[in-house]
């Protein structure tokens, strides 16, 4: 998974580490995380420059991502002296750990997330294209993003709020490479550094910086912000849900944590009427 040249988007930080929390790279802007340049911390261990309490969490963090697969996720962290918070996400591929901040919403932590299981619960007596359909409207109110359209398979259900001038069809017909998070299509890049490191894995960022042909899908479009939320069953991706919203996004990794938990409630609810339909 060669990141030559991977940048991440301005409204988030990037660390690379070793697993032994050794930065490897650093996004050019985490000046503005924890207050040293990122030519500064390149092969240096992270606890020189976060608190210990919040190295302590991040420690805890991680194991339990090394126990497991996919994304972990920490909210309301303090990582310096700066009294601002910050939401983390890490993920681990082969020997590295991508670690990524982005700003604590300034409240609502755990209403998202809490509203995942009424939400799923009225999924219950849907089957087939109504189950589709039940499940982007939910995934709308959710997130509150415009336009959602679900991909499972051959079936495609859409939800749109009223009003919302977006061609029939421009969620499905996106490239399928795009980040998890875009939350302004009209902002810049920030690269990382090192950038020639052909061992890089930034690539995998929720809020990796989309390509210059991906952002012209977007602008073509009309989507200012845009999330993708997979759907799987048994280790294997069986669909996706396609977010759009005509104005930028604050990127926020609750809501993707709620959008996903969502989805695999979703993914349960197909296997469990696959089953019973036999």
């Amino acid at each position: 998974m060669g990141g030559v040249e991977t940048s991440i988007q301005p409204s988030g930080y990037l660390l690379e580490l070793s697993l032994d929390w050794i930065v490897l790279r650093a996004s050019e802007n985490i000046h503005h995380l924890l207050g040293e340049s990122h030519v500064t911390l390149i092969d240096e261990p992270l606890g020189r420059f976060v608190h210990s309490q919040a190295l302590h969490d991040l420690r805890n963090l991680f194991s339990r991502l090394s126990a497991s697969t996919g994304i972990a996720r920490a909210y309301r962290v303090r990582l310096t002296d700066d009294p601002d918070l910050f939401d983390i996400a890490f993920q681990q591929f082969g020997d590295r750990v991508v670690l990524e901040a982005a700003p604590s919403p300034p409240d609502g932590l755990g209403e998202t997330l809490s509203a995942v299981g009424g939400l799923a619960a009225g999924l219950a007596g849907e089957t087939g294209a109504g189950l589709l359909e039940a499940a982007a409207r939910r995934m709308r109110a959710l997130t509150a993003f415009d336009r959602v359209t679900l991909l499972l398979g051959d079936s495609k259900a859409t939800s749109s709020r009223t009003g919302v001038p977006f061609r029939a069809g421009a969620n499905a017909s996106l490239s399928d490479d795009f980040p998890a998070l875009v939350a302004d299509s009209t902002a810049g890049a920030v690269p990382i550094f090192p950038r020639d490191d052909e061992d890089s894995v930034a690539a995998i960022a929720l809020l990796c910086a989309p390509s210059a042909d991906r952002l012209a899908e977007l602008g073509e479009r009309g989507f200012a912000s845009t999330m993708r939320i997979p759907v799987t069953a048994g280790g294997m991706k069986i669909g996706e849900f396609r977010l759009a919203h005509t104005n930028r996004r604050q990127p926020s990794f609750e809501l993707h944590a709620a959008a996903e938990l969502f989805a695999q409630m979703l993914a349960l609810r197909l296997e469990l009427d696959e089953a019973t339909n036999g």
